[in-house]
């Protein structure tokens, strides 16, 4: 495959493939050399897929004008691959093949996307780490759980990757590694045949090099057009500084110093968003939920196999089952009233954008970082939009989430993509 091809946006390599320019078995090819080449260092994937031939003829034979025609994804391993054992990260888990795909697997394959294997996760979606190292600085974390997919994207090993949330999953290794992330709206896709940790929480998340190609994949995901750009509604940000939830790291900081003015550039109207009592409150429920509901996930596992079970995952565990069951009812009414009182105040086209990490990836590779800014919004379910750019001056990605009401998603992928060229031209912010 020429170079030219590679480093084109993800609808340009799709259209190559329709019109013959290169085939899907030489993009395929090509992605696993690069997958190959970067993995000593990486240590990013789980299993490959021995079929990556097979299914790139298939889809050179077939046709057509499918949006992923040819392209490449990479698998987090707590969704079903049929063919490929779903390990969850966890030597507990079944080495043999399952039977069937993912819903969201079936849809990219229908979608004309190649699997080419499984991405490395944190046990059971929680903290204990897997063997991933940053692709920016290999000695630091990539975040977790999505570890695998995103350093694989940040890497640009490979053009889209599946990730999963359930706190900050996606999110935070996105900005740790320089992606473009996404987590969609919590209920809007199946989930069937994918690992869960608390179904209140659970959402499914994708990755990808830019926003713009994180909004093509995910128009054709979903089956909804893309807005054009004479159609931008989106007008206004509230700025989201974090509401002392944690100590937002002073690079992090000095880039929210400077988001107003980026946003004005961008033709956003910035204001600040009061809301840190509701946030404060939503972390502090989505605790509870989250400790409760993975309590009962996996009562089973660890009552059979506690010993084998990170000193994490059964201490979540442990702190679920003490969680009462009218405490966890009383979370999630403060979550329907805050979400009830969020849509009202961002009824004006308005977006919110804030940090999605404390700060850039934390040295060492024995913990994960923190979630804990991610934790309000993904208790509300909303979407999520992560967006690359922004670096310190030693190198590290420094990533920025919007968050909007399900069904405004065309507005998070506006202003997202009008920020990310701003960041991306940003100095680098002092670390």
């Amino acid at each position: 495959m020429s170079s030219a091809y590679w480093n084109q946006p993800l609808s340009d390599q799709a259209t190559a493939v329709r019109e013959g320019a290169v085939s899907a078995e030489t993009l395929v090819v090509q992605t696993r050399a690069e997958i190959l080449r970067a993995e000593t260092n990486l240590a990013a994937w789980v299993q490959l897929s021995d079929r990556i031939i097979d299914d790139a003829r298939l889809e050179d034979e077939t046709g057509g004008r499918r949006p992923l025609r040819g392209i490449s994804i990479g698998i987090k391993d707590l969704i079903d691959v049929a063919g490929l054992p779903t390990r969850a990260g966890s030597a507990l888990t079944s080495s043999e093949p399952v039977a069937k795909d993912a819903d969201c697997v079936a849809r990219f394959r229908e979608l004309g996307a190649v699997v080419q294997g499984k991405t490395v996760t944190t046990e059971f979606g929680y903290f204990s780490p897997g063997p991933t190292r940053n692709p920016t600085a290999t000695d630091h974390t990539p975040g977790g759980s999505s570890s695998g997919s995103a350093a694989a994207v940040g890497a640009g090993v490979i053009p889209i990757a599946l990730g999963t949330q359930t706190a900050g999953s996606l999110t935070r290794p996105a900005s740790y590694c320089g992606a473009a992330g996404m987590v969609l709206a919590h209920g809007t896709t199946s989930l069937a045949g994918v690992t869960g940790l608390s179904q209140s929480l659970d959402s499914l998340g994708i990755l990808t090099r830019t926003v713009d190609d994180l909004a093509y994949v995910y128009a054709a995901f979903t089956g909804r057009p893309r807005r054009e750009t004479s159609a931008q509604r989106v007008a206004s940000a509230l700025v989201w500084r974090g509401s002392g939830l944690d100590t937002v790291e002073p690079a992090m900081q000095r880039l929210l110093d400077l988001l107003p003015d980026v946003l004005v550039q961008a033709g956003l109207r910035a204001d600040d968003l009061d809301w840190d009592d509701h946030v404060q409150t939503l972390a502090d429920d989505h605790v509870t939920v989250m400790s409760y509901e993975a309590a009962g996930s996996l009562d089973e596992i660890e009552k059979s196999s506690r010993d084998a079970l990170s000193p994490q995952l059964c201490a979540l565990i442990d702190s679920g089952r003490e969680v009462p069951a009218a405490a966890v009812a009383g979370a999630l009414t403060r979550r329907d009233r805050s979400r009830d009182l969020l849509r009202d105040m961002m009824a004006d086209a308005t977006v919110i954008v804030g940090p999605a990490a404390l700060g850039p990836a934390p040295k060492g590779l024995d913990a994960t970082g923190s979630p804990v800014l991610s934790r309000p919004w993904q208790l509300l379910g909303l979407p999520v939009v992560v967006v690359p750019g922004a670096r310190t001056t030693d190198g590290l990605p420094l990533g920025l989430q919007v968050i909007g009401m399900r069904g405004d998603e065309a507005n998070l992928f506006e202003a997202a993509g009008r920020l990310e060229p701003l960041l991306r031209d940003l100095p680098a912010v002092p670390a």
